[in-house]
């Protein structure tokens, strides 16, 4: 199967409902009242577009927009478990396709993503006596880059602290390990 502008994945499921326990037993987990939570993001690569040079091959493995499984998803018609993902290079905004992992392992982002991981923000102590809760979560503000387009050469490197505006990043789990995918156009600042 070829296409212009799509990847087509393969997803035998596009939620995460069950949690095996280190005992071996499964859970399953209502995902009616948050499936955002629950969404996949990433399935097997079938096919790649073939309007542009991505450098993902049949079999890698794709990470994407939550959107390609949200509300039962962008199905491929006739086809069971079969997704389509949005690829678009010069619009990040338009593209739904974040990264990839190829036949060995490494991992790459797309279009202008960047994937990051939390920089832990040093909190500010108002008194030995009273601890301070915090009853919400708080918004990240800045964040380290592990993983940047194949051949980028930008104004940022791997490894750099970057900056960026409020809700500007989403978690996704690549190889288990939630990181944060953030658009290279929204880094803020760099830290020297």
């Amino acid at each position: 199967m070829k296409t212009l502008d799509l990847f087509i994945v393969h997803i035998p499921k596009r939620l995460k409902d069950t949690f095996t326990l280190s005992d071996g037993t499964e859970i399953y987990v209502d995902t009616k009242f948050n499936e955002f939570d629950h969404r996949v993001t990433s399935g097997e690569v079938i096919a790649a577009p073939t309007k542009y040079d991505t450098g993902v091959q049949k079999g890698d493995t794709l990470y994407f927009h939550h959107l390609v499984v949200i509300n039962e998803g962008q199905v491929l018609t006739g086809e069971e478990d079969t997704y389509l993902v949005r690829y678009n290079p010069d619009h990040t905004v338009n593209n739904q396709a974040i990264a990839y992992k190829n036949s060995e392992g490494e991992v790459y982002t797309l279009s202008n993503w960047a994937l990051t991981s939390e920089v832990e923000e040093e909190k500010e102590v108002v008194s030995d006596i009273i601890e301070v809760v915090e009853l919400q979560k708080r918004h990240r503000k800045k964040a380290r880059i592990e993983h940047l387009p194949k051949g980028y050469e930008g104004e940022v490197k791997i490894g750099d602290v970057v900056g960026f505006a409020k809700n500007m990043d989403y978690a996704i789990k690549v190889d288990d390990r939630e990181l944060f995918r953030t658009r290279i156009e929204d880094f803020l600042y760099v830290e020297v």
